[in-house]
């Protein structure tokens, strides 16, 4: 790879659309970002128009890439990055989806999988994941059931499968390709981690035709090309991995034990555990951190549902900001919480209590609440959340001794030193926030021979701010008492 060579990331989110150019140096050259329509049809239930998602990928690939190309470089390799669990079925012929996509966020599958509670241990044992709304497959089934004449094309191999990525790799090579990789497979309830293969067990509890699985490849693989009519370029698809394994991957986390946590619409939270699969007492779940040369590489993970999203909400739900930019110097100019403090269980509640009957709740108000009180109790329950996915990681594996951070809300000081402070432990900023699309531009780089390993790739992270704010210890535990005491009386 020469100095003009560069490498397209697309990173296709829960609400919006990018599009990343990083050149062999990992600089980025060109972004491109859209924002695309939420769809909520009932209560707890979240969608998205596959055509949207897309349109608005379409979009911003094409944006990034005439920016990337008007200063003279040539992209050789395309990484494809992810919102997880998202599950979209299409006519294998036409391409065309037979129902909106089903977002990880969407809830309505719940009472499926309370029918299902005597299997989750089995289910634990195969996927490392729980029984939840929240992964693939009982959302696969939903559509089947749901969309007449659906299941019977299913069966008849009429159909596809896919997380978003493999929807867009499909879409990109002109309905050529039909792959995944592990992580997203992983992601699924269908996967069995130890054996990496599809499992027959699992197909038949969840009911999902076996025809509609895309093939599983590794995270640096060759996924297809682009095809001309769609890119105007023939471009081989190198690297793809979901999101939060993405961001592990662009923070250089491949020791046992290093952690990173993503704070964009939810926030997630991935340590690192080697080639073991560390079965989680703490119902946290154990997942594919990344698969190279066939070999897995496995991670703790904690998933919140909730982080920026609770952002959004002041902004386009209450009205109360304009911009999230405005947080930060709401949150600094007041003393304390007031006593207020707020569950953001929109959508249930993730790691550690999957509840998805949970609802949001805010607690403490007084007549003098006003909005700079909202909008700190929103900052500091994405910090209360970190801590308890960070305590049951201590519990299952090893107490972290450091976090690597990424994600929008980083860039927020406020919110980085009040983490640091309830953690008690020092929380590092990259120099490069982007670190989603970095992941899977790494893995692209890795199979065009740009990097020789991951200890190259770790080599290259550098930190830009590192936030070590202390609490008294006292008013620490007095905090952290008033959000499990909220979180309590908050479960269904």
């Amino acid at each position: 790879m020469t100095q003009q060579d560069m490498i397209l990331a697309i990173d296709q989110g829960t609400t919006s659309s990018r599009a990343i150019v990083f050149d062999a140096k990992a600089n980025i050259v060109a972004l491109a970002q859209q924002e695309f329509p939420q769809h909520y049809p009932e209560d707890g239930w979240v969608e998205h128009d596959p055509e949207d998602i897309w349109d608005s990928t379409l979009n911003v690939v094409q944006e990034a890439k005439q920016k990337a190309e008007q200063s003279g470089g040539t992209i050789v390799g395309i990484g494809i990055t992810n919102q997880r669990e998202t599950t979209v079925l299409w006519d294998r012929a036409t391409g065309k989806p037979i129902y909106n996509a089903i977002v990880w966020q969407d809830r309505r599958t719940a009472e499926v999988c309370r029918q299902l509670s005597e299997q989750e241990g089995l289910v634990q044992s195969k996927t490392g994941l729980l029984l939840d709304p929240y992964f693939s497959a009982t959302k696969v089934a939903w559509i089947l059931d749901n969309v007449e004449g659906a299941r019977d094309l299913a069966e008849k191999g009429r159909l596809c499968f896919g997380t978003v990525d493999t929807f867009l790799i499909n879409r990109l090579t002109g309905g050529e390709s039909h792959f995944t990789d592990a992580t997203n497979a992983s992601r699924t309830n269908l996967f069995n981690i130890h054996t990496q293969t599809w499992d027959e067990e699992l197909l038949a509890l969840f009911r999902v035709p076996a025809a509609v699985l895309p093939e599983v490849k590794d995270c640096a693989d060759h996924f297809g090309e682009t095809t001309e009519a769609v890119l105007g370029d023939v471009i081989p698809i190198l690297g793809v991995a979901g999101d939060q394994q993405a961001a592990a991957i662009g923070q250089g986390c491949f020791k046992s034990g290093e952690v990173k946590s993503t704070y964009g619409t939810g926030c997630f939270a991935l340590m690192n555990t080697g080639d073991k699969a560390v079965a989680s007492s703490s119902r946290l779940l154990t997942t594919v951190a990344y698969r190279l040369d066939g070999k897995p590489s496995y991670a703790l993970e904690g998933s919140i549902f909730v982080a920026g999203a609770a952002i959004q909400w002041l902004r386009d739900g209450l009205g109360l900001i304009e911009n999230a930019n405005e947080t930060e110097s709401m949150a600094a100019g007041l003393t304390d919480n007031q006593g207020v403090y707020l569950v953001p269980a929109f959508t249930g509640l993730g790691a550690p209590h999957w509840d998805p009957d949970a609802r949001g709740a805010i607690y403490g108000l007084t007549r003098d609440t006003g909005p700079d009180v909202f909008v700190r109790a929103a900052l500091e329950s994405v910090c209360y959340q970190t801590f308890d996915l960070l305590s049951a990681m201590s519990a299952d594996a090893a107490a972290p001794l450091r976090l690597r951070v990424d994600g929008g809300m980083v860039n927020n000081a406020w919110v980085m030193n009040y983490l640091s402070a309830i953690l008690d432990i020092p929380v590092d900023r990259p120099k490069i926030v982007e670190t989603t699309a970095l992941g899977v531009a790494y893995l692209a780089g890795l199979k065009l021979g740009i990097y020789g390993s991951f200890e190259d790739i770790a080599a290259s992270w550098q930190c830009d701010r590192t936030f070590s704010m202390t609490l008294d210890p006292d008013k620490r535990e007095a905090l952290l008492g008033g959000w499990h005491e909220s979180v309590n009386r908050t479960l269904s």
